[in-house]
């Protein structure tokens, strides 16, 4: 009977090869017409996600704090909304946490491209929970995570190559951002200056497209509302240019403050115990339940009192209260694990900031300055462009939000004074710094372009043999002396912690520390390394500057997952230096 079944199934099987294989040889003829109609896909679908966003986020915003509701759930709401979703994001969705960009970016650049649907639903679900708690984060970083997460699922699913599915990746971004700023064309720039990091990237017109079709999708469905309504403004005296670079460098400084608050709580959440961090998003729950039970303007995204400042119609002293109650309220939820963006509250920061300056200064100069509103649209595009390191397409954003050409200037002045005082003292941008925190080492714009070079990858090898973080350092010192390496890789069960010299061993077994164990000595943090796609010279370097011959190879979104070894011989080898015994092998 069961040769019979295997008969029966037998052409079943070969008609399925044959029409995977017909699939497979059309895909490949036909890649580029299959990219661009993708693009219209992506860009539809992603344009319904972030439309079903922000109606799910609005209503549920609206039951959890109906209408004159009492004060007491603006502490509750927060609290148990973060504990719960905090829970969620630990056990089922650990890639759905924060922002969303720099997972995007680490997708593009680290992982081929791939983004599981698991955390795109994650994304969408605990993201829309946690804003409508009133968790004061954005949406619109989350949505570009979803966004490139259906390009990556619908190019996996059709079966497109690597490099292809990662070529998606800018054109799900541009299409989130498109829909949920009602901005296309700066989504484009965004796409290309931010994610890409590149503005000659080759699938321009993929990303103009997906970019089009969001925004028209989000045009039928909710209209052509901008985000914020904004009076006509104009340029009453050249003395307001003054002020506007004025309101740059407090946005600059504004800027910096933002990233090393958060940043630096980061830190300290992410050197506690990693079984803790079901909980950690609660402590943003309960800071911001006690600051929304005083102050309520703080609990979610704001853009209602955005828009008041936009218009001239809120205080001055609140608006400053605000810029702080916001600033530690933002940077709390986001370090301690919530889902959601920096993109609405950097908004929000600087609309309260230029709204602050803009009423000193219509008060001292009422004669040669222009309304409060106008000073917070550019406070606005200041701390976004300080915060986010994207000057061009804030300018375009804020263009496209007021489509009023009067503002180009003021908004060039500013966003050029905050980048300059922002790069200044933050160094590394902060998408860049988070995914650093994570163990993601985004690729610079110089080792994308490295192609064309000998890279770690073609002379890495497998790690021969490595030593257990668990090992006594008597038990090392034996394994070593028989070994062919003068430095060590050390594990804890496949996860790498660092390098150890058998100097540093021979050092401790004659101190009378031959008991210790390794985590003892190995250095976990800085550790000197390489990644695959690296330039060889730069493992030539760094071997220099180290004094090691033999460094790490580890995968980019993972520093703590070891790839291999590359010795001082295998790059001299590479370069045609065969005659030196430099490394010990």
């Amino acid at each position: 009977m069961a040769s019979v079944a295997t008969a029966d199934n037998q052409p079943e099987k070969n008609w399925r090869t044959a029409l995977r294989s017909r699939w497979t040889t059309n895909l490949h003829e036909r890649e580029e017409q299959i990219f661009l109609l993708l693009a219209l896909l992506i860009g539809a679908l992603t344009g319904l996600a972030v439309v079903a966003f922000i109606v799910l986020t609005e209503r549920l915003g609206m039951r959890l704090y109906p209408v004159g509701s009492a004060a007491w759930r603006r502490v509750l709401v927060p609290v148990a909304g973060s504990l719960a979703m905090g829970f969620l994001l630990f056990r089922y969705f650990p890639y759905a946490r924060g922002s969303g960009v720099p997972q995007t970016k680490a997708a593009l650049f680290a992982r081929d491209g791939f983004i599981s649907l698991r955390t795109v639903l994650g994304k969408f679900f605990c993201t829309a929970t946690t804003l409508a708690s009133g968790i004061p984060l954005g949406r619109e970083g989350p949505s570009v995570q979803v966004g490139a997460g259906i390009a990556s699922v619908l190019g996996r699913w059709l079966g497109l190559r690597p490099e292809k599915v990662k070529a998606l990746i800018p054109v799900g971004a541009a299409a989130a951002i498109a829909a949920a700023f009602n901005t296309p064309m700066a989504a484009v720039l965004f796409a290309l200056e931010e994610v890409m990091g590149d503005m000659n990237a080759p699938i321009l017109g993929s990303v103009v497209l997906a970019s089009a079709t969001s925004w028209a999708v989000l045009r039928l469905m909710l209209g052509n509302n901008p985000l914020f309504q904004v009076p006509q403004y104009e340029l009453v005296h050249p003395l307001e240019f003054g002020i506007y670079a004025l309101l740059g460098i407090a946005g600059g400084f504004l800027s910096v403050a933002f990233t090393k608050l958060l940043l630096g709580m980061r830190k300290f959440f992410l050197h506690l115990p990693r079984s803790t961090r079901w909980w950690h998003p609660v402590v943003g729950g309960v800071t911001v339940g006690l600051m929304g039970w005083s102050v309520p303007q703080v609990l979610g995204v704001g853009y209602t009192y955005v828009g008041s400042a936009l218009n001239g119609s809120m205080a001055l002293k609140l608006m400053l209260l605000l810029v702080v109650l916001k600033l530690f309220g933002v940077t709390v939820s986001y370090a301690s694990g919530n889902a959601g963006g920096i993109f609405g509250p950097s908004l929000f920061l600087g609309a309260m900031l230029g709204g602050a300056v803009g009423t000193v200064a219509h008060h001292l100069l009422p004669g040669y300055t222009a309304t409060p509103g106008a000073y917070a649209l550019v406070g606005m595009g200041a701390v976004f462009a300080g915060i986010v390191r994207v000057p061009m397409t804030s300018v375009l954003m804020i263009f496209e939000m007021t489509r009023d050409y009067a503002v180009i200037v003021p908004l060039m002045i500013a966003n050029l004074t905050s980048l300059f005082i922002s790069s200044r003292f933050q160094k590394q941008p902060i998408y860049e710094a988070l995914a650093y925190q994570d163990g993601i080492h985004l690729p610079s714009p110089g080792t994308r372009h490295q192609t064309s070079q000998r890279t770690v990858a073609q002379v890495m090898r497998s790690a021969p043999e490595v030593l257990s973080a668990q090992m006594l350092v008597k038990d090392a010192v034996a394994q070593t002396r028989s070994g062919q390496l003068r430095i060590w890789p050390v594990t804890d069960r496949q996860y790498f912690l660092g390098m150890l010299t058998m100097e540093t061993l021979e050092c401790a077994f004659v101190d009378g520390r031959k008991e210790h164990p390794l985590t003892d000595f190995v250095e976990t943090l800085h550790v000197p390394h390489v990644h695959m796609d690296h330039a060889l010279h730069l493992a030539l370097e760094r071997m220099s500057a180290y004094h090691l011959d033999v460094l790490p190879v580890v995968h980019r979104a993972d520093i703590h997952k070891l790839e291999g070894i590359v010795t001082l011989r295998d790059v001299l080898d590479a370069y045609g230096v065969n005659n030196m015994d430099s490394a010990q092998l």
